[in-house]
């Protein structure tokens, strides 16, 4: 196969242009679009869809459907009435490290809003996934995610008001839950389980993130337990899939 030299190893193969060299007319733009961006730069405004369809000779529906993709993508931005470059994804690690350590360590700012902070009894789902007693009362907290004040994800926490009895009263719901444990009640993080999968935002959740129900989000399941293998807490967390992306160290095996 027949590589360019300038190949960068991420992107992918040949541009994604396919051997017979036929592509839809689109995807062509959005290429001419996403080297346009490189020049710009971070807040640079794009022209408008009309300037580009003269530019590129296609039509409107045309460049419409490159730019969609390239804001899905998390490249580009809306800004008012204007389209303008969006700055780099948000690199959240896959580890216990909390979401305000991973965003401190990109010079962003966290911070978080309180949507809900209830109590009522565990329910049997929630017993058997986190290994806690069903009827045992435990707290619920959601939390929208921010960054440098822009909503990039939606969080919801479960964990049992025997372990955090205090939760409404002495936690400031802006800042770190993992710190206020280790901090106030020196609850260490010993291992947990994630899953991540891709989903569609509810209506409500898209509404409360400030996105369209039609951006793909990132959506990870965590189930924390202490360093005595004790449960600690359920965590639903929602990102924006045009602004996140995930990094993990991962080791080898001799066996493999």
């Amino acid at each position: 196969m027949d590589y360019p030299n300038d190949q960068a190893p991420g992107a992918p193969v040949r541009s994604g242009i396919p051997e017979h060299g036929r592509i839809p007319k689109y995807y062509a733009v959005k290429a001419h679009v996403a080297l346009l961006i490189e020049e710009l730069g971070e807040g640079g405004l794009l022209p408008t869809e009309r300037d580009l369809a003269e530019k590129y000779e296609v039509a409107r529906e045309t460049v419409r459907q490159a730019l969609r993709e390239l804001l899905l993508e998390g490249r580009l931005r809306r800004q008012g009435r204007g389209t303008v470059v969006a700055g780099p994804k948000l690199e959240q690690p896959l580890s216990l490290a909390s979401y305000t350590e991973g965003v401190r360590r990109q010079g962003r700012t966290p911070g978080r809003t309180l949507i809900s902070l209830d109590r009522f009894p565990c329910p049997e789902a929630l017993a058997a996934e986190a290994g806690l007693t069903r009827g045992e009362p435990v707290w619920h907290m959601e939390r929208v995610l921010l960054a440098d004040d822009e909503r990039v994800g939606l969080e919801s926490t479960y964990v049992a008001v025997a372990r955090v009895p205090g939760l409404d009263r002495d936690f400031d719901p802006d800042s770190s839950f993992y710190a206020y444990l280790h901090e106030r009640l020196g609850i260490a993080f010993g291992d947990a389980d994630e899953r991540i999968e891709t989903v569609l935002a509810t209506p409500r959740e898209a509404l409360l993130i400030g996105t369209p129900p039609a951006l793909p989000m990132l959506l990870i399941h965590r189930v924390s337990r202490d360093t005595e293998g004790q449960p600690l807490e359920r965590v639903r967390t929602l990102y924006r899939g045009d602004r996140f992306s995930f990094t993990a160290h991962l080791r080898g095996h001799l066996d493999g």
